[in-house]
């Protein structure tokens, strides 16, 4: 009764409901999730999935603290040289898009002079293959003045232990 299964992939889809968080299968590939909400609920085997992979839980976690240090050299390692960001804003669906190291670059550090105490708190990571989820509590102060408080998370594609595109998505909050 935990599992729920719907169509999708040969052998269908399984997975457990949000109040049982861990494991996730999917395909019959699991998935670990790792959250610093729930110490009681973390994964003391590093938060990767069964297969040997380059990313980890652990490598999100590292993301995500360089974000929160707003150490752009930092965050500029983990990117691949051909580097996707899309940002939550921008005109298009999929809100702006910045490629390449040098425009990724120049989006985070707009992004840390639009919110300079911009913090990410509240986070779970997701791994499996090249593909991570962080999901996270984004606060700030931008320099009109307002403050920023959302859910939100990142859908990482990686390649070689790099990140080749950072999609980010943060919900609407209307006061």
């Amino acid at each position: 009764a935990d599992l729920e299964r719907s169509e999708g992939c040969k052998g269908g889809r399984r997975t457990r409901r949000a109040k049982d968080r861990f494991p996730i299968e999917i395909c019959g590939s699991t998935v670990r999730e790792e959250t610093s909400m729930h110490p009681a609920r973390r994964d003391s085997g590093g938060g990767e999935t069964m297969a040997k992979q380059n990313v980890t839980v652990a490598t999100l976690k590292q993301i995500l603290a360089a974000f929160n240090r707003h150490d752009l050299d930092g965050i500029m390692a983990f990117f691949a040289e051909d580097c996707v960001l899309e940002m939550p804003r921008g005109p298009h669906p999929w809100g702006d898009r910045f490629e390449g190291k040098e425009q990724v670059r120049e989006a985070l550090t707009t992004r840390f002079e639009g919110l300079p105490d911009v913090h990410y708190a509240d986070d779970r990571h997701w791994v499996i293959g090249d593909f991570g989820v962080s999901e996270w509590t984004v606060t700030g102060t931008t320099l009109a003045g307002g403050h920023i408080d959302a859910r939100g998370c990142d859908h990482f594609t990686f390649r070689a232990g790099k990140i080749v595109k950072k999609d980010s998505f943060w919900k609407i909050v209307e006061r």
